[in-house]
């Protein structure tokens, strides 16, 4: 049986998704008694991040009784094809999220056998989200109360193009910071916002190039289709174009190969 394609009501509820988590986000952010815990992989979560999770399964559980949720805090299966799956990520950036930074964001995708169909991005201490739907366009606030229709830049050499990446450490401890810093060198201007933030510059066109060297499948759901649709091209680091490959690459798409042969060592051979 072919799998059911996203709808326009699919991206519906997952505003509304994202609606909801935005409640629950806002009213712990920056809260003196919030609790949060370390994970084993050393990584923090907040008592917000599985309340969002809970509440987005229980709404998933009654408006999509047939499709699976995978999640970052709870799990979930492996989707056999043909499957619909939510991918969720509570609180991307949670360590900002904890130390009172506003640059944190809900990731919400649906994956239809295998391919993400619809993503939503929202940020409601930055007053931005940005959603979009396969074939449909990319679409985001412009944090003054309107919205617009989003598109990468036409930069085409590295020498202007502007760069965002997470922590260093990350680079150094997943053994490719020689790679940042070669690619960071080319290019016009780097800044580390980090997180969804980076790959949302790119589909808005204010940047050229995001990426991190050690992120998992709901990290990469949501902003990867935001940034295709916008016209960029998102892949690994290894130029495979999925969301699970461990690591992400978002360009406006005129610097990708550039960018990624650098990273990989190969800058001496690129022109």
């Amino acid at each position: 049986m072919p799998p059911v394609p996203a709808s326009a009501s699919d991206l519906s509820l997952a505003l509304a998704l994202t609606d909801l988590a935005d409640g629950i986000t806002l009213s712990r952010f920056r809260a003196e008694d919030l609790a949060v815990e370390t994970k084993p992989d050393l990584t923090p979560v907040s008592e917000a991040d599985r309340a969002v999770e809970q509440v987005l399964r229980e709404r998933l559980a009654a408006e999509r009784p047939d499709d699976l949720v995978l999640g970052e805090e709870y799990g979930g299966a492996q989707a056999p094809a043909g499957a619909r799956r939510w991918i969720v990520d509570p609180i991307d950036g949670t360590k900002s999220y904890v130390r009172g930074v506003p640059a944190w964001a809900t990731l919400l995708a649906l994956e239809c056998d295998g391919v993400v169909t619809v993503g939503v991005v929202s940020a409601p201490a930055l007053g931005r989200r940005w959603w979009a739907a396969q074939g449909h366009g990319a679409f985001g606030t412009d944090g003054l109360g309107g919205e617009r229709r989003l598109g990468v830049s036409g930069v085409r050499e590295l020498g202007d193009a502007q760069l965002c990446f997470g922590g260093l450490e990350e680079w150094r401890d997943a053994g490719r910071l020689p790679g940042l810093l070669a690619l960071g060198e080319r290019c016009w201007r780097t800044r580390g916002y980090g997180d969804f933030w980076s790959y949302m510059l790119v589909a808005e066109g204010s940047v050229e190039i995001g990426l991190d060297p050690d992120v998992s499948l709901w990290d990469l759901a949501a902003p990867m289709i935001v940034v295709t649709e916008a016209g960029g091209r998102f892949t690994d680091l290894d130029g495979v174009e999925t969301a699970g490959g461990g690591s992400g690459l978002a360009t406006n798409g005129l610097v990708h190969e550039t960018a990624r042969a650098i990273l990989n060592g190969d800058g001496a051979t690129v022109r």
